[in-house]
């Protein structure tokens, strides 16, 4: 029986495999397919939800007595932009100069054939795990991520699976291998704020309330004073507008509204509901302060509309799981990783509310980018720093 030892077999499978999210793009079969020689169980399981795409994900288990770990990715993968830029077609997983290249090669199909390999090498040389390794594969990671990670993980604990701690197999490493593991990230909330004026003629503006003016000083108030100077375990934290837009095409016209977007990626100096809190205390500050013009003394005439659901902060603090992975990563590759709570969000956000939860995976130079590619020596190390994780973990 032919095992998945090797990971760049089982990533060059998995990049041929087009799945752009939604699209599951026969990545989940190839993957299912990789694991029921070593004896998962494999489930796939399609959720929706008004106004977002169905999207199928896949539970694999493979039973033993013992603690529990979860390895959480994701197969979809973000669109190739221009497809004639690349130097090897997207999803041919061409090999060139010790480089393996292909939409998701890093983020995150790479993570996920490392880990099977890892299994599959453990399975061969000691014929079982002192415990139980589930796969939990999502489908919409970079799309809405909402019939993804945080519905299969209800589904799960619904039939009764519990979790001991979790590796997200996501691109953790910003230059070398062993550079960084996370171990929590920062909340994030989103919001509209919309200025209401009164349309008119720009040489009449007596008779009009340009909402630009309005909108200028709203944001003002956002970016300035900072939120906070950071945390011991959190970086400073910060909100970026986004977007301003007007809709306005005429140069002579005042217009009726103004509208723009923020993100706060906020530390554990705050909630989600106390960060939200303070950004509509400073937005009702500054609208009272009625800054528009001479002559127009009354307050800003403003919405402010929360995005979707926010993103909690967090830290893992298992000392367990934690000081295992720092100690596999410095064992192979002889450099002691950072504890990290920089960057963005993943889906870790939904699976620290059922177990502790770190992330570990590939060098993230190239992710999202044209000619998105991996180092086939880093697919190797990688591998051995999973095995080196299973053997101590379990042992």
């Amino acid at each position: 029986m032919n095992l998945p030892v090797d990971p760049i077999e089982n990533l060059a499978t998995l990049i041929r495999c087009p799945s752009v999210t939604p699209a599951e793009g026969g990545a989940l079969t190839a993957l299912s397919a990789m694991l029921q020689p070593l004896g998962f169980s494999t489930e796939r399981v399609t959720f929706t939800d008004s106004g977002t795409p169905d999207i199928e994900n896949l539970y694999a288990r493979l039973s033993g007595n013992g603690p529990h770990l979860m390895f959480a990715g994701h197969t979809d993968v973000v669109p190739v932009g221009d497809g004639a830029a690349w130097t090897h077609p997207p999803f041919s997983a061409e090999i060139s100069n010790g480089f393996m290249y292909g939409r998701g090669a890093v983020d995150m199909k790479g993570g996920i054939a490392c880990f099977v390999a890892a299994v599959a090498r453990h399975v061969a040389e000691k014929g079982s795990l002192k415990g139980s390794v589930s796969l939990l594969i999502t489908g919409d990671e970079e799309g809405p991520a909402v019939n993804g990670t945080i519905k299969l993980l209800e589904w799960a604990a619904q039939r009764g699976e519990k979790w001991d701690a979790s590796i997200v197999g996501e691109p953790t490493n910003p230059n070398v291998l062993g550079d960084m593991i996370k171990i929590g990230r920062r909340g994030s909330v989103s919001g509209d704020i919309v200025v209401n004026g009164r349309q008119g003629h720009v040489a009449y503006p007596h008779l009009a309330d340009n909402p630009v003016r309005g909108l200028v000083t709203l944001v003002d108030s956002l970016l300035d004073p900072p939120f906070d100077e950071g945390s011991a375990d959190f970086q400073p934290s910060n909100l970026e507008v986004t977007t301003i837009d007007v809709d306005n095409a005429a140069t002579n016209v005042i217009p009726a509204k103004a509208k723009a977007t923020f993100n706060i990626r906020f530390n554990d100096n705050w909630t989600a509901e106390t960060v939200q809190a303070e950004i509509h205390n400073r937005l009702d500050r500054a609208a009272a302060r009625k800054r528009l013009r001479k002559g127009k003394e009354e307050p800003i005439d403003y919405e402010l509309t929360w995005r979707d659901r926010p993103s909690h902060v967090f830290l893992t603090r298992d000392e367990k799981l934690v000081n295992t992975l720092s100690s596999s990563v410095e064992a192979v590759t002889g450099r002691k990783p950072a504890l990290s709570t920089s960057g963005g969000t993943s889906d870790a956000r939904f699976i620290k509310d059922y177990c502790p939860v770190v992330e570990f995976g590939l060098v993230g130079q190239t992710m999202h980018m044209v000619d998105e590619r991996v180092a086939l020596e880093d697919l190797e190390t990688l591998t051995q720093i999973y095995q080196r994780f299973l053997e101590d973990w379990f042992g």
